[in-house]
């Protein structure tokens, strides 16, 4: 139960907010959705989970935790894969969910803008797009659940970044709750503004540890009238980019999505998730038994058209000088297409568990350092095996690692993590890449990030961190460890 400082502080909330909006773990109510991560792999406790109706309860929500010296986590759909949303172990935080801000506030189709409430799921930002004959085209796997505020605070990337550019490049303005509780609204739907410092730049990506976003303006673009998809074989990553090459010549800005897959992220799609294969119908992927470490690998892309479906097509055939590349003649089959790349992860959860890494490279290098790294691991453990896809056109690689049987589990488990991860991270800095590219730093990378990054930029973040939030309110000990827990390395 509570101690009476933390009664006095959940009477205060409920008083402020209503029954409805304040919930305590209990045995009948466990509360697990909010309280571990997607992964699965952290699990906390919350004093309770608070779902303010709009931004003045956010705000109030802020001011009372303060008051009473709870910090706050908080928390969107709650898919962060690097731990950046689930409480501590230790009960003694509020978890503040958005979700019940939820309201699509405005689309001004002559201005190529919306104004959305933090909680709002992706899809239903970018349903609202499409009603009004435009195109917000961020898009995730986890588009049905992560939430605007969330893919703002990790400054999400997905499918269509070598386009459209990250969360970032589609954000104009926020609505943001201080952690005094101050509510700041700068919602202008302005490409242009250069009034002072740029505080939007600075709360987009930033994990809710400066200020909890609340609404947002957003960038909209006019909807193509074409689209074309096209799964097509590569003998390797460099081949790959040889294409990638070529179809940005030939597609220029309709070019909208390049997305890499490795022949063994497939096989898991095949062994674990087999309707997804079936629903490709007669399009030529390899066969699971086919698909080992000398067969091809595989490019999805995509291009759009001002005209036509038919335009869309003649166009990215264009690029297709392979007879064995399928290229989608339906709605249906690009669909298909994308539930092939889009089922990796999940087939990767059910095979079990894995060393998971969100890089990012300079394309150019990114053949040089599969070869490089699956040649070091290989010798390493001989037992373990590489699951590489994704963002091809962008530079950024989830290159998970697959641990020898011997190491799946337990303390064998997290030595394998620890040595893995220092080999693949060394290479990643070698050849002037990053560690997380789009996932965040959150809770698994925070340590890895203190190693890593310069010193005077950590300290300039510390700085940051101590005028936005002197007293720690708010996601405390993520992105940047506290003090206590050093720098060592995860």
């Amino acid at each position: 139960m509570p101690g009476s400082r933390h009664a006095d502080l959940l009477r205060a909330l409920r008083a402020a907010l209503g029954d409805v909006a304040v919930r305590v773990p209990d045995a009948d109510h466990p509360l697990t959705e909010h309280l571990q991560d997607w992964r699965g792999r952290y699990h906390g406790q919350a004093l309770a989970v608070v779902s303010p109706a709009d931004t003045a309860g956010v705000a109030t929500t802020v001011k009372l935790c303060g008051a009473h010296g709870v910090s706050i986590v908080p928390q969107g759909g709650n898919t962060s894969l690097v731990g950046g949303s689930v409480p501590d172990a230790s009960g003694e935080q509020v978890v503040l969910s958005l979700r019940r801000l939820n309201q699509v506030l405005s689309v001004d189709a002559d201005n190529l803008s919306m104004t959305a409430q933090a909680g709002c799921t992706l899809a239903a930002v970018q349903q609202a797009a499409a009603q009004a004959g435009l195109l917000f085209p961020l898009s995730l796997a986890s588009e049905g659940t992560c939430t605007l505020g969330g893919v703002l605070a990790t400054n999400a990337g997905g499918t269509q970044v070598l386009r459209y550019g990250t969360a970032r490049e589609l954000c104009l303005g926020l609505e943001v709750v201080t952690a005094q509780g101050e509510a700041w609204t700068l919602l202008k739907g302005l490409r242009k503004d250069n009034t002072g410092y740029d505080l939007r730049h600075l709360l987009i990506g930033s994990e809710g540890t400066l200020g909890i976003i609340t609404a947002a303006s957003l960038k909209l673009h006019p909807a193509p009238r074409g689209c074309a998809t096209a799964l097509v074989p590569c003998a390797n990553p460099a081949a790959a980019v040889a294409l990638l090459r070529e179809a940005r010549q030939v597609l220029d800005a309709g070019l909208t999505a390049c997305e890499l897959m490795a022949p063994l992220p497939l096989s898991l799609v095949h062994t674990h998730l087999p309707d997804v294969v079936k629903a490709l119908g007669g399009l030529p992927l390899p066969s699971a038994q086919t698909l080992h470490a000398g067969s091809p690998w595989w490019l999805l892309l995509e291009a759009v058209s001002p005209l036509s479906d038919a335009d869309a097509q003649e166009r990215l055939a264009g690029v297709l000088t392979d007879t064995s590349a399928s290229l989608s003649q339906s709605l249906s089959q690009r669909a298909a297409m994308w539930r092939l790349r889009e089922a990796i992860p999940m087939a990767e959860k059910t095979a079990g568990r894995m060393v998971k890494h969100d890089i990012g490279l300079p394309t150019s290098h990114i053949p040089d350092f599969i070869a490089q790294v699956e040649a070091a691991l290989r010798q390493r453990w001989p037992g373990s095996a590489v699951v590489c896809f994704g963002h091809l056109g962008d530079g950024n690689l989830h290159f998970n690692v697959q641990p020898p049987a011997e190491q799946a589990q337990g303390a064998g488990f997290d030595a394998f993590e620890r040595e893995a991860n220092t080999l693949v991270f060394d290479a990643v800095q070698a050849l002037g890449g990053t560690i997380s590219a789009e996932h965040g730093i959150g809770e698994l990378r925070k340590h890895e990030l203190s190693a890593r990054h310069p010193a005077a930029a950590l300290a300039a973040m510390r700085a940051i961190k101590q005028a936005l939030d002197p007293a720690g309110v708010l996601n405390p000990g993520r992105v940047l460890p506290l003090a206590d827990e050093g720098t060592h390395q995860a």
